[in-house]
């Protein structure tokens, strides 16, 4: 499990290209730089604003997101004729939240950065629907984990416990120290780091 963390955690690309012998160095910042430097100013005023996951029971989900996570409901979308419901979630304080018609409440939410999109397929949180979610952690592995930032984290998953969260990753189990991987009620992974981590603390040669 711990060698599963490692492969997808923040440092999985350089973890990766060791594996085999035969693979490529990974690439030097500066290559990595070059990449990625646009001068395309029709890009400007891109921003990235959310990633969604699908989730079987959205009561079980919002509790998770919301009272072990601390996130707010920003706004709430039905779709009757599909069947399906989008929550938005993030980090935004519930006094800013901007509550008006359904138009103005999107746009407002569309402005916010961070923001997890929630999509329930209604009737998937329904016992004999059998439905579960594949969370890229096993084969074919792809997608990873989203992360979530935390003041203190040895604090934040002594409180995780308490709530009885399904550790990956514990902050002080294998090689990289300081972060912590926690499940959903879905399954799927989230990184538990610090904005102050250490590099050489976590294990990694700099």
């Amino acid at each position: 499990m711990i060698v599963e963390c490692v492969l997808l955690c923040l440092f999985s690309s350089i973890t990766s290209s060791v594996l085999s012998s035969d693979s490529s160095p990974p690439l030097t910042y500066d290559e990595a730089k070059a990449l990625t430097t646009s001068n395309d100013s029709s890009t400007s005023g891109f921003y990235f604003q959310q990633t969604m996951y699908r989730i079987k029971d959205p009561e079980k989900s919002l509790k998770f997101y919301g009272q072990v996570l601390g996130m707010n409901l920003l706004t709430k979308v039905d779709f009757p004729k599909m069947k399906f419901t989008l929550y938005f979630l993030g980090y935004e304080p519930d006094d800013e939240i901007n509550r008006g018609d359904m138009d103005q409440e999107m746009n407002w939410m569309l402005s916010k950065k961070g923001v997890l999109e929630l999509t329930h397929n209604w009737g998937t949180e329904n016992t004999a629907s059998n439905v579960t979610y594949h969370n890229g952690n096993s084969d074919p592995r792809g997608y990873g984990h989203i992360g979530i930032v935390v003041p203190n984290v040895e604090e934040a998953c002594e409180r995780f416990e308490k709530y009885n969260v399904e550790f990956v990753k514990k902050p002080n189990d294998g090689e990289l120290k300081g972060i912590a991987f926690i499940k959903d009620p879905d399954g799927y992974w989230i990184e538990i780091l610090s904005n102050r981590l250490s590099l050489k603390e976590c294990g990694v040669r700099v």
